[in-house]
């Protein structure tokens, strides 16, 4: 990587700033990535949310991951105030800040990091010593890596990636050899779930591809997501009847991340899921509905792919809303399972000994 001149002072310890949602925190490892082989001796520290500290623990670029209990522990700008002194006290010389959240960058600033790198499109831009333009065109992975474009000419193209322990692999060994569950069938995971309710397609869409599956392919399904996904992947397990298992809930994101790479595809919504997919190289089938690619958070890669439609009113909101804006729900009700298989049937070089 072609580096420029720095500023007089060296870069010796670096905190990096993403206290978004699980997918945000595993599109910014490729940052973490660049940042480590921009600086090899520096000493890189991470700070997010607690239900992210799983996903980012283990990353060997990273000396230390911080906690930003923000709706706990740190709610409150008194509360920020004292992390902040905290923050000033390790003697950072750069933040690297993704997050465009003024909470972020007023953490950054009370925290007196010289060099403060973060969005123009930042809600805290202006605490910021130097700011990167948002290109909305561009892939999050892209964006993120252009907040070290001040040190170098040439940025490198990186993935995102989990790293599981030893400890998790043990995990996910023992649930296979529990179920009986083989390699030589194929093993579909479904991920349902989404924190946005528009972002879901619908339950009983699911149900049927759910039955179709085995009938077609003499497929596993495993049905996938956190706590809160349980009741919803308990009903399509039961509505679509056989032999469908719904591990929601039963593992952490390292966990998940090493039984979706076992997995011959995913299949999910645009959530979390999806990147973790991505991560660890297993086919992504993903479902776009109120949402678009060109937001810049879809599966990249040749091996995944993108299930949507050209409806009128798409995109509705970057996130995709609680309702949708015109009460038809088209974008989601008009993708079927023949949609799905056909993306199955695309992936033939992934799944062709077994189909």
């Amino acid at each position: 990587m072609k580096k420029i001149a720095l500023s007089e002072n060296p870069i010796n310890k670096i905190l990096i700033m993403q206290t978004a949602f699980p997918g945000d925190i595993i599109l910014t490892t490729p940052l973490i990535q660049a940042t480590r082989l921009q600086f090899p001796t520096a000493k890189i520290d991470f700070l997010t949310i607690p239900v992210c500290q799983n996903l980012i623990e283990t990353h060997p670029a990273l000396n230390q991951v911080i906690i930003f209990d923000k709706r706990g522990q740190h709610k409150g700008w008194r509360r920020v105030w004292h992390l902040a002194k905290h923050l000033q006290n390790q003697n950072y010389d750069l933040a690297l800040i993704p997050h465009r959240s003024l909470r972020s960058a007023v953490l950054a600033f009370w925290a007196k990091i010289p060099i403060r790198i973060g969005f123009h499109t930042s809600a805290g831009a202006f605490l910021f010593s130097d700011k990167v333009r948002y290109h909305a065109e561009e892939h999050e992975i892209d964006r993120n890596l252009q907040l070290l474009e001040k040190f170098c000419t040439v940025i490198p193209v990186l993935k995102p990636e989990i790293f599981v322990t030893p400890e998790d692999k043990k995990v996910i060994d023992k649930f296979w050899t529990k179920h009986q569950i083989s390699r030589q069938n194929l093993n579909l995971a479904i991920a349902p779930g989404s924190v946005w309710e528009t972002k879901k397609w619908p339950e009983e869409k699911f149900v049927e591809l759910c039955k179709i599956l085995p009938q077609r392919y003499a497929a596993n399904i495993f049905l996938m997501g956190g706590k809160n996904d349980w009741e919803l992947c308990e009903r399509i397990r039961h509505n679509a009847g056989g032999k469908i298992i719904n591990t929601a809930g039963l593992f952490t994101f390292r966990q998940s991340a090493e039984f979706i790479f076992r997995c011959h595809s995913l299949i999910c919504n645009d959530s979390a899921p999806l990147h973790i997919g991505v991560a660890m190289n297993t086919p992504v089938i993903a479902i776009f509905g109120p949402t678009v690619p060109a937001f810049g958070f879809a599966p990249r890669g040749k091996i995944h792919q993108v299930i949507e439609k050209d409806i009128y009113c798409r995109p509705c909101s970057s996130h995709g809303g609680r309702k949708c804006p015109t009460g038809t729900f088209l974008c989601m009700k008009s993708i079927n399972s023949d949609d799905i298989i056909q993306a199955i049937e695309r992936n033939k070089p992934a799944i062709s000994r077994i189909l």
